[in-house]
């Protein structure tokens, strides 16, 4: 496998002194070509920093970044033509039509498709002569999308790509974007939604106070964390589990082993004549990885995610 990006030790701060802000912090991030790497944060993880830092639009206070084996702000020159971003904000002139702002922004492309190539992609064909304020918030994150594969990428960074979409339009993105990988783009994603990096990511980073928390492929996050049953306590004595806690009235046993330890749990409780009030049990997933990472104790952020 060949990396298209290749990060290591990556340090950034704002601000000096005893105020410095450390928002990065010792990041090491591999993204191989033709993949889809899906970078997720808690609030105030660091993620958007570090999406900067591969981008070339900040330069790391600390480690290295290489884009296509080349530094992506010295060598911007050479980087930049082949990589394509979609940022949080596009920021495109209100006034401007649709095929205004795309002939305005294929100008600035090194070797671009045709305008009429990336509105049929985003789905913005019957849009093109309509004024860009007057757009809804999800027409206009297509515009940004369309603008960001104006330039035919190789590589492209897509932050927060489906935000004021509504489902069916998700939906035909998701559609766009793995045509896009099957012809081989490479794709850095950030999201909020996590069912969207579960459909669409072949590698996932959780980034939590600057650093990165857990790392791999979907499978390897969720097999390495414990599912769980719980229910409220009942007036005897349970049976042992390993994993097994209680809290205001509430038992919870965290365990790697479901199947074996529900049925050992309901046969204790059919056994015994006890009914289990409030039991749920539920197989570990993205979402309860990254809660528990949101609950982690580790060192303090402030302010919303940079």
């Amino acid at each position: 496998m060949t990396a298209i990006i290749d990060a290591h030790n990556l340090h950034r701060w704002y601000g000096h002194g005893d105020n410095a802000y450390h928002a990065v912090r010792g990041v090491d991030l591999t993204v191989d070509e033709g993949e889809v790497f899906a970078l997720l944060g808690t609030n105030g993880a660091g993620k958007t920093s570090t999406l900067d830092l591969l981008e070339g639009l900040a330069t790391p206070d600390d480690g290295t970044v290489a884009v296509f084996g080349l530094d992506p702000v010295n060598d911007r020159r050479a980087v930049r033509p082949d990589v394509g971003i979609m940022l949080q904000s596009g920021g495109l002139p209100a006034e401007l039509t649709v095929v205004e702002t795309l002939e305005m922004w294929r100008g600035t492309c090194s070797h671009p498709t045709t305008v009429d190539d990336v509105l049929e992609k985003v789905r913005l064909a019957d849009r093109a002569d309509v004024r860009v304020g007057s757009l809804s918030g999800g027409e206009q994150r297509r515009v940004d999308l369309a603008c960001a594969l104006l330039g035919r990428p190789r590589l492209l960074f897509l932050d927060e790509p489906t935000t004021g979409l509504d489902p069916e339009s998700r939906r035909a993105t998701w559609t766009l974007l793995a045509d896009l990988k099957s012809e081989g783009v490479t794709m850095v994603l950030t999201t909020h939604y996590l069912d969207e990096a579960e459909a669409l990511a072949d590698r996932i980073a959780i980034m939590h106070a600057g650093a990165v928390s857990r790392e791999g492929t979907l499978r390897d996050i969720v097999d390495a964390h414990p599912s769980s049953i719980t229910f409220d306590a009942p007036p005897v004595a349970l049976p042992e589990f390993s994993g097994m806690q209680t809290e205001a009235g509430r038992v919870e046993i965290r365990t790697f082993s479901l199947q074996r330890d529900l049925h050992k749990l309901l046969t204790w409780a059919d056994v015994a004549d006890v009914h289990l009030t409030g039991l749920a049990a539920r197989a570990a997933s993205l979402e309860s990885v990254f809660l528990d990472i949101a609950g982690e104790t580790t060192l303090a952020t402030t302010g919303a995610d940079r």
